[in-house]
């Protein structure tokens, strides 16, 4: 996928959400651009299959399991990270429990999920980065074009969630840009195992969705939002910070 060129070489970076979907995409393309990965998600076990194809392209790779809603695993990873890197250059936050259901149905419970595992745990990694990232880091937060949309229709508590990590990531950026750090913001669509199970199970219903998109297709998370996930934390967008930029074949544009 990418070239020999190695933009990130030399770069440490954390992605949370790391063992599957958009998450595991971003960390083999921030891999395979040079960057040492430190994969941060609940289940272990698909955490170090990752790594396994991290270090197959000959890039490093620490697994550090743990819960992005409790803060002592928060700073365990962001330790476990300078034990093992000495810094940190590069924070993606992936990793998001989604409460969708009508407002008069959501269970309070699902909804505190949503809150401390997005715009809580998005806060305290930026927080908790932030003496390792001033003089050139970078953050990436993930948004969500249901955010954006002008219908979220039982998807209210997700999209509020949503625009809350575009709102830390517009205020980080203006704070901290005399640090050195820029920050944003990227809205993927990309498949995801619950996106798989729906062509499986759904065949028609995926395929009504696939043809939604604009430019026909449903994203790769390597292929697609790897490479623009890459280019935010490079060399190349030195002059972009507090941007919400929309990988999603279009979708974002639609009504």
């Amino acid at each position: 996928m990418m070239s020999e060129h190695k933009p990130l070489a030399g770069k440490t970076a954390i992605v949370t959400g790391a063992g599957q979907g958009v998450g595991r995409g971003v960390a083999l393309a921030l891999a395979s651009a040079g960057a040492s990965l430190t994969l941060m998600g609940r289940t272990e076990s698909k955490l170090i299959a990752v790594r396994g194809e991290i270090l197959s392209r000959g890039a490093a790779a620490l697994v550090v399991a743990g819960d992005v809603k409790a803060l002592a695993d928060i700073d365990r990873c962001v330790a476990a990270t300078i034990s093992t890197y000495g810094t940190v250059d590069i924070l993606i936050n992936n990793a998001q429990e989604v409460a969708l259901g009508l407002l008069l149905e959501l269970a309070d419970d699902d909804v505190t999920a949503g809150w401390e595992s997005g715009p809580m745990a998005t806060l305290r990694f930026m927080r908790a980065c932030h003496p390792y990232l001033v003089g050139g880091g970078t953050i990436v937060n993930m948004g969500s074009r249901a955010g954006i949309r002008p219908d979220p229709i039982a998807r209210g508590a997700y999209a509020a969630v949503k625009e809350a990590i575009r709102a830390l990531t517009r205020a980080a950026a203006m704070e901290w840009a005399s640090d050195g750090i820029r920050v944003n913001a990227v809205l993927p669509y990309a498949t995801s195992p619950a996106v798989e199970r729906l062509a499986v199970e759904r065949p028609e219903e995926y395929e009504k969705t696939r043809r939604a998109v604009p430019l026909g297709r449903i994203g790769d998370p390597e292929d697609d939002i790897g490479p623009a996930v890459v280019f935010l934390v490079g060399p190349g967008s030195g002059y972009i910070t507090g941007a919400t930029i929309p990988v999603d074949g279009g979708n974002a544009f639609l009504g």
